[in-house]
């Protein structure tokens, strides 16, 4: 109750519990107790829809398909919740998801004219307790960069990152490791010394519910989930200051595994990341550079929220702002990116 209660802007929590034969909705509002909804959905019809809608959301040329499936879950999931959310005049939505439902951005669930991210800012919760939300201070932002964009370990080239750093180096005040430079040991001396709240790895990366499989790709060597989740804390106990967002650009979930997704994000939570930005899937494409310009744009803005920040980001590119253009309208290309945590 005390995060709805405190938050700066009106947040209401959906919190969708999936059963064999429905699916149950838990909605929180401001100043208002607990409303349950049903929805006659069964586990398996569910599951096939989003297992097809997260397959389009990969694939170009699948629009109609993509908004048909979105549509459908939105019936499903927001539509039973529409009048209670709109007469709270709620501007934020947190989603504490189960099962498959964490495969799906829900910024691309459609109403037949809206996605739900033209409608409200979003992030993700990963579980009921959470952490008592607290604004950045704009005025303090400064981020540490860690980037890989040649072909390491396997793994092929990731030509528009070096865009994607220059970007954010232009927007805030910046300490950057990139490629040779971007080793496990320096990524650790500068989460050490460095008392900016921001970090943000431009890598390849892979989300999974293995933490074998769980990793982000530094120059060196793959960083595994569990050496991640140590050089975090090790950074919580020396810096001044709490990491406030972690952001893991160019990493994807691993295929097929329903329970993914949340995977390094949550990890980062755990370690004490008051948030983390990930993408649900990778896009070697220059979007992931335009997104991290949108974003550190409007993080600079300090009556926006970190979820308004992504969700100004995210409508840029919708919408065609300035340099995109038209085909950016599917959503594989503005809707990977999923705020997990706290959302001020």
């Amino acid at each position: 109750d005390q995060i709805v209660e405190n938050a700066a802007s009106p947040t209401a929590v959906v919190y969708p519990i999936i059963f064999r034969d429905r699916l149950e909705i838990i909605l929180k509002l401001p100043q208002q107790p607990l409303q349950q909804y049903t929805t006659d959905v069964s586990q398996s019809q569910l599951e096939t829809t989003l297992s097809q809608l997260q397959k389009d959301l990969f694939l170009p040329y699948t629009l109609n398909a993509v908004q048909d499936n979105a549509a459908q879950v939105y019936d499903w999931l927001i539509a039973p919740l529409e009048t209670a959310i709109a007469d709270s005049q709620i501007d934020t939505l947190v989603f504490v998801l189960d099962g498959f439902l964490r495969s799906i951005p829900m910024a691309t669930l459609y109403d037949g004219e809206q996605y739900l991210v033209e409608k409200y800012s979003i992030a993700l919760a990963p579980g009921l307790q959470l952490v008592d939300p607290q604004p950045l201070e704009s005025q303090m932002l400064g981020t540490v960069i860690a980037g890989l964009s040649e072909s390491r370990h396997g793994f092929s080239e990731l030509p528009f990152v070096a865009s994607e750093v220059d970007q954010i180096q232009q927007t805030t005040e910046s300490r950057v490791l990139f490629n040779e430079a971007f080793t496990e040991d320096n990524l650790t001396t500068a989460i050490n010394d460095t008392p900016f709240p921001l970090i943000h790895l431009a890598t390849h990366g892979q989300f999974s519910s293995d933490p074998n499989e769980t990793f982000i790709l530094a120059w060196d060597k793959p960083i595994k989930v569990n050496e991640l989740n140590s050089l975090l804390r090790q950074g919580e106990q020396t810096r001044q200051k709490a990491i406030e967002l972690l952001i893991l650009s160019a990493c994807e979930t691993a295929a097929g595994d329903k329970r993914a997704a949340l995977g390094l994000a949550g990890v980062a939570v755990q370690a004490g990341a008051r948030s983390t930005l990930a993408s649900l899937w990778s896009l070697d494409d220059e979007t992931g550079a335009l997104f991290s310009r949108y974003f550190y744009q409007a993080l600079q803005d300090s009556n926006m929220s970190k979820a308004q920040a992504v969700r100004d980001a995210q409508l840029r590119i919708l919408r065609g702002a300035e340099d995109a253009h038209s085909a950016y309208q599917h959503p594989r290309y503005w809707a990977p990116y999923v705020l997990l945590g706290n959302w001020l």
